[in-house]
């Protein structure tokens, strides 16, 4: 007979907004399956990732603590293997820990707390991505440009594709095998996926589930570059959009490519929650679906995630547990990526769970999923120091209101229920004084600016030193097979092997501009 303590599967995507689902008002979008989870379970309508970028906010949602604390500043940092994950409080539960699929640990600890992983990583596990912020507080141009927007569209086969495929095998797999394992140890399987993560290509058949006429164009046009805040500006010249010229026809390719891949994603949720069904587990297992980050999407003229911009911050956040947790119910007071550890915590321990090592940064959930939310704290924290930056930035959310802190240089503040689209910055305004110096107070409560810039910059002068003698060796890569090494992405550039895995290939985009 199994445990009567919960099961736990934690479905992840990559890059996935909570803007672009219909569960979330974006009626353009086709992902019954993530419809039909949040009408059985919990839907969270304000949850923020810590970092919007994803090594940072995975290592954050694992341990419930904000990125900076850990040492988490950009997708090269090492996480390191004496911090106490959730899964390592599960283990001590009695919890078989497994997982499928990405999580981007860096450094050579590639478990952090797992019995197992079913699959290798995605993306480097070294200190090859490391952000360099060595020509002061100016921007430095990565290999992450405008040319993935423009190869948008449908194809064959994709490196996104072959991944998340074997991602969703050995998750099922798992599922079985837990199945039919003898004893009553409860279980927790992470299944994590790449898409719909950029560049933005997904098989005809996802391509042809919408029509490209109906296809719609970003809600806020370009923002003219003289009136972009100052991490928007780092971000058009980081992402070289100073280079390239992105059509209206380049913006709906990729938005059209982006929902097929959501709808992609969404028919391997439903794959993985069929399994749970027929192996007799769905009962007693609570599934959480989420992402490490979102995706601008064109918005304002921005791609990718590097910024606290709801497109680029806000992350899909649905639990369920049948039976115990009333389903259909949506909860609007604001929450984070960090209260996952604490939640499933109390719900695996079946009271407040107070056996921490560190105290955490993020708050149960646990109360009111059990249908009293009165007692949240209405709260978000993210911070930024990755690619694109040059300096630290942070953002609060509380209520309605959204302040962003971004390198000493801006400070924007929006009442997001009047706003949705931020673009009236009230900083300045008299009105919102009181509301500013409330937030800011939350805000630099612990955290100096200064003192993070310099800490974060010796880091990062101690990573491309190593980086720059060993070429990245050892690459600490999980080798479930022999030359998993050799496989996906290792020292690469992430565009560039994605553009060469493609089929049929399709010419990279070249800059059309000369540089300003």
């Amino acid at each position: 007979m199994r445990s009567s303590k919960p099961n736990i599967l934690f479905i992840m995507a990559d890059q996935m907004t909570a803007n672009a689902l219909p569960l979330y008002g974006n009626q353009k979008v086709i992902a019954p399956h993530l419809q039909s989870l949040a009408n059985d379970g919990v839907v969270f309508e304000h949850c923020y990732c810590n970092l919007p970028m994803c090594g940072p906010s995975r290592a954050s949602l694992h341990t419930g603590r904000l990125p900076f604390s850990l040492g988490m500043y950009d997708n090269a940092s090492e996480f390191h293997a004496d911090v106490p994950t959730l899964a390592h409080y599960l283990r001590g539960m009695g919890y078989r820990m497994e997982m499928s699929g990405k999580m981007h640990f860096v450094g050579p600890d590639q478990l952090h707390g797992y019995d197992i992983r079913h699959t290798t990583e995605i993306y480097p596990a070294n200190f090859a991505w490391t952000v360099d912020w060595g020509q002061g507080r100016e921007f430095r141009p990565t290999n992450l440009t405008m040319a993935p927007i423009i190869e948008s569209g449908s194809c064959i086969r994709s490196l996104q594709m072959d991944y998340d495929d074997e991602v969703e095998y050995y998750g099922k797999q798992a599922l079985y095998d837990l199945a039919r394992k003898p004893g009553n140890d409860p279980f927790m399987l992470t299944v994590s996926f790449t898409s719909p993560h950029s560049p933005f290509v997904i098989g005809q058949e996802y391509w042809d589930l919408y029509h490209h006429d109906d296809i719609e164009l970003p809600a806020v046009p370009e923002i003219p570059l003289d009136e972009k805040d100052h991490l928007s500006r780092n971000l058009h010249y980081c992402q070289a959009r100073h280079l390239f010229t992105v059509t209206d026809e380049h913006r709906r390719n990729a938005r059209h490519a982006y929902y097929g891949m959501i709808s992609y994603i969404d028919r391997k949720v439903g794959a993985l929650l069929e399994t749970l069904k027929q192996t007799g587990l769905a009962d007693n297992t609570i599934v959480v679906f989420t992402s490490d980050h979102g995706e601008m999407m064109g918005e304002r003229g921005m791609w990718f995630k590097q910024h606290f911009f709801d497109w680029a911050a806000r992350v899909p956040f649905i639990v369920s547990w049948p039976g115990q947790w009333q389903g259909g119910r949506r909860i609007s007071a604001t929450t984070s990526l960090l209260d996952l550890m604490p939640t499933l915590l109390e719900a695996a321990a079946e009271r407040p769970f107070d056996d921490l090592v560190d105290p955490l940064d993020g708050q149960s959930l646990v109360p009111a999923l059990a249908g009293k939310p009165a007692g949240l704290r209405d709260l978000a924290i993210s911070e930024f120091a990755a690619d694109g930056s040059t300096g630290p930035s942070r953002m609060v959310r509380q209520g309605a209101w959204k302040l962003m802190y971004l390198e000493g240089v801006d400070s924007l503040l929006y009442n997001l229920e009047d706003d949705p689209l931020e673009l009236d910055n009230r900083y300045d305004d008299p009105q919102c004084s009181a509301i500013v110096q409330d937030l800011e107070a939350v805000l630099f409560d612990g955290w100096d600016p200064q003192l993070w810039y310099d800490k974060i910059r010796q880091n990062q002068l101690r990573r491309l030193k190593i980086h720059s003698v060993t070429g990245g060796d050892p690459t600490y890569v999980y080798k479930i097979r022999p030359d998993d090494d050799q496989r996906y992405i290792r020292n690469a550039g992430a565009a560039d092997t994605k553009a060469r895995a493609r089929l049929p290939y399709v010419a990279p985009a070249k800059p059309d501009k000369k540089p300003e």
